[in-house]
This record gives C-alpha cells, structure tokens and sequence, in this order.
C-alpha cells in the first residue's frame, strides 16, 4: 500500500486529515522564510539606527539619517512618537518625562506586535500537528483493520503492511511540528534581542528629551519679567 493508495482508501477522514497536515505546513513554512528574512535585517537596522541617532547633532537631522536605515520602521516610530503635540488633552498632564514614558511605551508595544506576528500561528503548529497527524494514525489503523476482518484469513504480512502505513501520519505530524517549535524558539530569541535594544534605545531617548525640556523650562524662568527691584531701578534712572 502506497501513501498515496493510503489517502484514496483511508475515507475522508484521513483525506482531511493530511489536507489539514499539508495547509499547516504550508502556512508554518511561509512565516518560517519570512520572519527569518525580517528579523535577519532587523537585527542589523536597529544596531546601525540607534547608532546613526546618536551619532546626529539634532532629533530632526537624526530622522534622516534613521531613516535610510530603518527600513521595517523599527526605530522610526519611537522618533516620531516624541514629536507628537496634543495640547489641552490629558496625553499632556504630568511632567515631560512622565508624557515621553507614555508615548514610547505605545509606540514600543506597535513594534513589537510587528515583529511577533506569526508567533502564535508557529506555537499552535508546533502543539497541534502531532495529534493531527496521530488521529490520522488511529483512523487510518482502524480502517486498515476493520477491513481486514471483512477479508477472511488475516496473515501477519496482510496486517502489517496497511497499520504501518496509517503510522505515516503520526511521521507527517511530527515533521510539520519540528520546524514550527525550532523556528519559534529562534525566532524568539531574535525577537527578545530585538526588544532589549529597542527598550534601552527608548529609556535613552526619554531621558535626553527630558533633560532638554527641563533645561528649557529652567530658561524660560530664569529669562523671565524683570524683578521689582530691578524694574524700580530703571524707573528712578
């Protein structure tokens, strides 16, 4: 028995089964090539972006230089999330630092969604493949039986032949999880180096635009109306 003559004699079941072994295959494999080419270049982008910001004389001319980096906008929006004015609402209550905290935090858990996307589609592959693929087995060794005993004499060569083949389907289970855990892990690793350097690059950036608009306020003040004495002064002059 082929797998093939598997498939055509095993019912629908089996038939659906290996469809569905197949379509989960398919898909972990797509996101496996994917996000093996997205997180190889964003590994690489987020090293020479942050490296360009600080390497700028100001934010808007670090845009530009970012910007010819980063090209999966990974860093791009932690900028831009800085630069982001809504007077009169309560996204501005609280102190600078407390307002770059909230608008980076939003703008870090938006890339992250990016870079874990396909993660869950990976983890579910890796879990439930092998007991798709073992419910292929049991039916399959059921079918194979049952038709047996409608055969008449049953000889070790006729039962072995047919239960070995429905054990195919517990192999095809285990090799579409394989490369869905093994790529998961990987990739989230990737994915947890990939945070840690964004995480410190935000830390950073809140506490240099932090420190410039307290360094501003502090001038303004300083820079304020003239005291009565000085103004008394200039007056008598």
């Amino acid at each position: 028995m082929s797998l093939l003559a598997l498939l055509t004699q095993g019912g629908l079941v089996s038939q659906l089964v290996a469809g569905l072994l197949l379509s989960m295959s398919v898909a972990s494999w797509v996101v496996i090539l994917w996000k093996t080419w997205l997180l190889h270049r964003a590994v690489g982008d987020v090293a020479r972006s942050t490296a360009a910001f600080w390497q700028s004389a100001s934010v808007d001319a670090a845009c530009e230089k970012v910007a010819a980096f980063d090209r999966d906008a990974l860093v791009l929006p932690l900028i831009a999330a800085t630069q982001t004015r809504a007077h009169g609402t309560l996204a501005t209550a609280g102190d600078k630092a407390a307002q770059l905290t909230r608008v980076l935090r939003d703008a870090l858990h938006a890339i992250l969604q990016k870079l874990q996307f396909g993660q869950i589609l990976l983890a579910t592959v890796g879990s439930t493949a092998p007991f798709v693929g073992l419910l292929g087995t049991v039916w399959g060794i059921y079918h194979a039986l049952t038709g047996m005993a409608t055969a008449g004499q049953v000889t070790i060569d006729k039962v072995s032949g047919p239960v070995g083949e429905a054990l195919i389907m517990t192999a095809a289970g285990l090799a579409v999880a394989i490369p869905a855990v093994l790529a998961y892990n990987v990739f989230g690793r990737s994915i947890g180096r990939i945070e840690a350097d964004l995480e410190g690059f935000a830390f950073d950036l809140r506490e240099l635009l932090a420190a410039d608009a307290n360094a501003k306020v502090v001038t303004e003040r300083s820079a304020g109306p003239p005291r009565a004495s000085e103004a008394l002064s200039e007056v008598i002059e």
